[in-house]
């Protein structure tokens, strides 16, 4: 079984944040919170998914609410795993192992935390291999996994347990609940035999967030550089498929807080081309992206930007007039491409009159 130290935790968190396609939440806070903790308690066990057993029990841990709150608002140290303990005694279910809901952003540390503050391990998967905005979006639900009974839990310990129907209606109601506690809160949720974990897990990607922040990290310069490697790492990966799609200045960026999520638009200047302009349209995560009139990336495909002189990733809450900055189109993996999961992750899922093209169709 793989350990994963404090020592690992500063390029998970550069690599979760790429992948977190402009949402998650800044990964500063979780980064600090989870190199302290595995330092005080040791490093977590990373279990693949094709060996977790049928007996155990999995459950999901992370943070659900607007990433632009964390900025503000910060999460304590207890908050994570007091929500688990709390599911346990409220379902009388003992926890073999903790996964997380996405590898984007901060919510790929919390279950690291967690599962070395408990002793037991954590899935090297999760459930988006990226990050979006709904729960129903996961594949836990996509492939069967009921969300609830779930664990809500603000930072002063107050906490809610939800009884839904499915996973749209406890979409609903946790992003409520994550509204009227704050605007951000920690959720145990998703409990499932290991089964079915090894059905709806995306798998290795704790791992391979950790081997591209390492890359982007040790590289720390210009983007053009490093990104022949990096396009070879993801080729080589589930993901498959990697474009760069647009380079150059932000000329506006706007976000509000609507019901719980981070809401806006941002819009890219072309160094080369003044009139070439690419649009970006965000829901805590970037899911369209237009240069002119023409689609060249959606949901459930991944948008990334980084920084163009120091290759960090730019989430959304972040971005702001000037900055200088590379998009990325990469493709989803397969767990995406079915049916069932299109139906809630395309882009009409978000109210977009567009129909779902892969990156790889796209010219």
């Amino acid at each position: 079984m793989k350990k994963i130290g404090a020592e690992h935790i500063k390029d998970l968190c550069a690599g979760a944040a790429f992948l977190a396609t402009g949402g998650g939440g800044d990964p500063y806070v979780s980064q600090l919170q989870a190199e302290r903790l595995l330092e005080k308690f040791g490093p977590a066990s990373l279990l693949a998914p094709a060996d977790v057993p049928d007996d155990f029990f999995v459950v999901s841990v992370g943070m659900v609410g607007a990433p632009t709150v964390t900025l503000e608002q910060l999460p304590t140290e207890d908050e994570a795993i007091s929500a688990l303990e709390k599911y346990e005694e409220i379902t009388g279910k003992k926890v073999d192992a903790v996964i997380p809901f996405e590898v984007g952003g901060g919510n790929s540390t919390i279950p690291l935390f967690v599962a070395a503050m408990k002793g037991i391990p954590c899935i090297d998967g999760d459930g988006m291999g990226r990050a979006l905005p709904e729960a129903q979006m996961m594949t836990f639900p996509i492939y069967g996994a009921h969300p609830t009974p779930a664990v809500v839990m603000d930072s002063f310990g107050n906490h809610v347990l939800l009884e839904c129907d499915d996973a749209h209606s406890f979409e609903v109601e946790i992003r409520a609940r994550a509204v009227e506690m704050g605007g951000m809160v920690s959720s145990a949720e998703h409990g499932m035999p290991g089964d079915l974990v090894r059905l709806s897990t995306i798998p290795g990607t704790i791992s391979f967030a950790t081997a591209l922040g390492k890359l982007l990290r040790n590289h720390g310069g210009q983007i053009d550089v490093v990104q022949p490697q990096l396009f070879k790492l993801f080729k080589e990966s589930d993901y498959g498929v990697i474009k760069h799609l647009f380079t150059g200045k932000v000329l506006d960026s706007q976000r509000k807080i609507i019901g719980g999520y981070d809401v806006g638009t941002a819009t890219l200047q072309s160094f080369e081309d003044p009139n070439e302009k690419m649009s970006l349209f965000i829901k805590n995560e970037y899911l369209v992206a237009k240069v002119g009139d023409k689609v060249v990336a959606s949901v459930p495909d991944l948008i990334c930007i980084v920084e163009q002189e120091t290759s960090r990733s730019l989430n959304a809450e972040r971005m702001c007039y000037g900055q200088r900055v590379s998009v990325f189109g990469i493709g989803c993996t397969h767990h995406y491409r079915t049916p069932e999961a299109l139906k809630v992750t395309e882009p009409r899922a978000f109210g977009f009159d567009l129909d779902y093209v892969p990156l790889e169709e796209i010219d």
